[in-house]
C-alpha cells in the first residue's frame, strides 16, 4: 500500500509539474555549433527554474528552412521563436539592421558601446515588429573570402560575389563596392561554390568553419566588413500567452546565456580564423592606411543610401557620432 502511494504521489507531482508551454524553436546554426551548445544550456536553465512548466523544442541546422521561412511560419503559429541574424532582423525590425552596417565599427568595444547605448531603442524596434528580444547573439566580425587575392576594391572586381538574396545592406555594401552580387539564399551557398556559380562570399571564420564553405576558397581579407548581428527573438503572441513568472524566468536567462554565446563566439572565431590559416587559407589586406579610409568612406556611402528605407538620418547621425565621441574618448584617455 505505502509503495501505490508513493506511486501514486511521484505520478500527481510529474502531472502538476508537467510542461505546460513548449517554445518551438528554429535556426540555421547547426547542431554541435557554440550557438546550439547554449541554447541547450539556456533550455536547461528555464525547465529547471520553472519546475519543467516551460522549455524549447529545438530545430538546428536550417531543418525549418531559411530565416525567411523561420519567420513565415513563426507568423502562422507553426513555430514561436527563432535565432536569427541580418537578414531575419531585417524583416520584424528593419531599424535595428544599422548594426550590420559596413565598415562601421573597428573593435569589440565600439561594438559593445553602441548595443549598450542604444538598447531600449533597439529593443522597441523588435517589440514594434511583433517580437520580444530574449537576447543579442552576435554572429561576428565578417570578412570576405574569395579566390583570388584582394587588397585594393578595384581587386573585387574580379570576384563573382555572393550576396544573401532580400538583404539590403548586402546589396548596398556592395553597390558602393561596383559590384552586382548574384543573389541566393545561405542554403544554397556552399552548392553554388562547388558549381563556381559563385567565388566569393562573406561570412564570421567560425560560420565559414560550421558551414564548410572554407573548403571551396582560397583568400581571406581581414579588414572586416561588418560586425554581424545576431539575435534571439520569440513572438510577442507567444510570449503574451506566458504567465509573468516564467516571462520574467525567459527574459533573463536569456539574456545571461546569450551574453555568454557573445563572448564564447568571439573567442570561438578568433580560433577559428587561426585555424582556417592553419588549414592553407591565405590572409591579405589593405596595402596602406589610405586604401582602410577609402573603404570606411565606401562604407559611409553604403550607410547613408539606407536612409528613409531601413532608419531615419536622424538616428543614423546618432549611431555615427556616438562611435566618433567614443574614439575621441579613448584617445583622450590613452594620452
Amino acid at each position: 500500500m505505502k509503495k501505490y502511494i508513493l506511486f501514486l504521489s511521484i505520478f500527481i507531482i510529474s502531472i502538476v509539474n508537467a510542461q505546460q508551454f513548449t517554445i518551438k524553436f528554429a535556426t540555421l546554426a547547426p547542431d554541435g555549433t557554440t550557438w546550439m551548445n547554449i541554447m541547450r544550456e539556456y533550455d536547461a536553465a528555464i525547465r529547471k527554474e520553472s519546475g519543467g512548466k516551460l522549455g524549447f523544442k529545438l530545430y538546428a541546422g536550417g531543418v525549418q528552412g531559411d530565416e525567411k521561412d523561420v519567420l513565415r511560419k513563426i507568423r502562422l503559429g507553426q513555430l514561436h521563436s527563432t535565432g536569427i541574424t541580418g537578414v531575419g532582423i531585417g524583416e520584424i525590425a528593419p531599424k535595428a539592421r544599422i548594426l550590420d552596417s559596413p565598415f562601421l565599427f573597428k573593435s569589440y568595444d565600439e561594438v559593445d558601446h553602441i548595443y549598450n547605448k542604444f538598447d531600449q531603442e533597439f529593443t522597441s524596434s523588435f517589440e514594434e515588429g511583433g517580437y520580444i528580444l530574449l537576447g543579442w547573439a552576435e554572429v561576428g566580425f565578417v570578412y570576405v573570402f574569395t579566390n583570388v587575392p584582394i587588397n585594393k576594391k578595384e581587386d573585387m572586381k574580379n570576384v563573382k560575389m555572393w550576396a544573401w538574396e532580400g538583404d539590403p545592406i548586402a546589396e548596398a555594401a556592395f553597390k558602393s563596392l561596383g559590384l552586382n552580387p548574384i543573389p541566393l539564399s545561405v542554403t544554397d551557398v556552399l552548392t553554388s561554390l562547388q558549381t563556381k556559380l559563385i567565388d566569393g562570399v562573406y561570412t564570421s571564420p567560425l560560420a565559414a568553419l560550421g558551414l564548410q564553405w572554407w573548403t571551396r576558397v582560397k583568400y581571406v581579407f581581414t579588414l572586416p566588413l561588418a560586425d554581424a548581428a545576431g539575435a534571439v527573438v520569440i513572438s510577442k503572441k507567444m510570449y503574451d500567452q506566458l504567465p509573468k513568472d516564467l516571462q520574467e524566468i525567459l527574459l533573463r536567462n536569456g539574456k545571461k546565456y546569450m551574453a555568454k554565446l557573445t563572448e564564447l563566439s568571439r573567442k570561438d572565431n578568433e580560433k577559428a580564423l587561426q585555424t582556417l590559416k592553419n588549414n592553407g587559407i591565405k590572409s591579405t589586406e589593405p596595402a596602406s592606411e589610405k586604401l582602410v579610409s577609402e573603404y570606411e568612406e565606401i562604407g559611409k556611402k553604403a550607410r547613408h543610401s539606407l536612409v528613409n528605407k531601413l532608419y531615419s538620418s536622424e538616428f543614423l547621425n546618432r549611431i555615427e557620432q556616438s562611435i566618433l565621441d567614443y574614439r575621441n574618448s579613448k584617445i583622450k584617455s590613452s594620452q
